[in-house]
């Protein structure tokens, strides 16, 4: 499906912001691993701006690689991988109540422009499924691309039940991918946010992995970015919590380190994104208006009722992203393959949706085949993706 439309979106003016005071702060360095020991050696040198974030303050290393940062909010901190690197370990560090130093090893890779990637959704992995995920893995690593994205809903479900089951899904997921060949990055879904209808999962609001903390503790900063063959991509959770309801809404605190994190991306640079639930979707419509349990169409917020299965806020995610080449986004959620094109201020971007890993989705009569998508690009030019089928019963699971 092709859809045009000219819309006017106004950008946003901002100036880049600088953390404040530096009470409790981590400090450390991005250098350049050149023996790939994830150890800083005698010669090894700090590589100067690099972007380091702690999820709301984003930072520049200085000339010698040096950063400095508050701890935040989530006791996390990572680096956003310079083109023409990866990351000698994790990318994302969690911080103890000591941590006060984190250095970040970076290793040289060949550097082009010319490179593939895919884009997978929905693998709502469990033991009776596990078989879908393995197939999708022999197929990526048979494609050999420079990375994998898997845009949410990584677990069968966290949302309604308790500890044991949720982290048996999450540790069942973590063991796969990393028999992946190459990396992958990953954002959470609706399912990755543990307990929250607590009237089915008898979870308490107050466990410490509740909500999108047990994502946090599997798989990190549960939004970042990360640079690749003069592209910048940038991985969003679209999935916000209102009481024992998820939605889509990108919060106030993302929208903030995602200014910041744009502030410090060449204009010219090409940007994508990618994010469980879409910016934009006609197939919540081709399903129609569902009332009722578990998921339905509309939800009300603070006094305002919304659309639950797009981002309410997109215009507010989008000004910023329009002020740069905001080429690509990627969203999975509804199970099936959709490609939007808007055409904006002269730029043109795809909105697009993969079908899901776990299986074929249906809606109006519909049923979609699962599978997922490979993208070209080509000196910064992303081609429209090619769909590859799973190859396995497209029973829905």
């Amino acid at each position: 499906m092709r859809i045009l439309l000219w819309l006017p979106l106004a950008a946003l003016l901002f100036a880049p912001v600088t953390p404040g005071a530096q009470d409790n702060a981590v400090s450390g360095t991005a250098f350049i691993d050149t023996n790939g020991n994830g150890r800083r050696d005698n010669g090894e040198r700090g590589l100067a701006n690099v972007a380091v974030s702690n999820q709301d303050a984003v930072v520049a290393t200085d000339a010698s690689g040096a950063y400095r940062l508050p701890r935040g909010a989530t006791g996390l901190v990572f680096v956003s991988v310079p083109d023409g690197y990866r990351a000698v370990g994790s990318f994302w560090r969690s911080l103890g109540d000591t941590t006060s130093s984190v250095d970040f090893a970076l290793a040289p890779i060949a550097h082009s422009t010319d490179f593939t990637f895919i884009h997978a959704s929905d693998t709502h992995i469990a033991p009776a499924v596990l078989a879908r995920t393995q197939r999708f893995r022999a197929l990526a690593d048979a494609l050999n691309p420079a990375f994998v994205l898997i845009t949410g809903d990584l677990v069968r479900d966290a949302l309604r039940v308790g500890e044991t089951e949720a982290s048996g899904y999450y540790d069942l997921f973590d063991r796969e991918i990393a028999l992946f060949r190459n990396p992958v990055w990953t954002v959470p879904g609706n399912h990755e946010n543990f307990g929250i209808e607590r009237d089915k999962s008898k979870v308490s609001a107050s466990h410490p992995l509740y909500g999108r903390q047990m994502y946090r503790r599997h798989r990190g900063p549960d939004y970042y970015s990360f640079n690749f063959g003069g592209v910048h991509f940038v991985g969003l959770n679209t999935v916000d919590i209102d009481d024992q309801w998820y939605y889509g809404h990108v919060d106030s605190v993302q929208l903030a380190w995602l200014e910041r994190d744009l502030a410090l991306v060449p204009p010219a640079m090409p940007v994508v994104t990618f994010n469980h639930i879409p910016f934009f979707s006609s197939i919540d419509e081709m399903g129609g208006y569902v009332d009722g349990p578990p998921a339905p169409t509309l939800i009300t917020v603070n006094g305002k009722t919304m659309f639950r299965h797009t981002v309410s806020n997109a215009a507010a995610a989008l000004a910023l992203l329009r002020a740069h080449r905001h080429v690509l986004a990627l969203g999975g959620h509804f199970h099936a393959g959709e490609h939007i094109v808007f055409d904006v201020d002269g730029l043109k971007t795809q909105f697009n949706q993969t079908p899901a890993i776990v299986g074929a989705g249906a809606g109006a009569g519909l049923q979609f085949v699962s599978g997922f998508t490979v993208y070209t690009v080509r000196s910064g030019v992303i081609d429209e993706g090619r769909f590859v089928p799973l190859g396995m019963d497209a029973r829905k699971h």
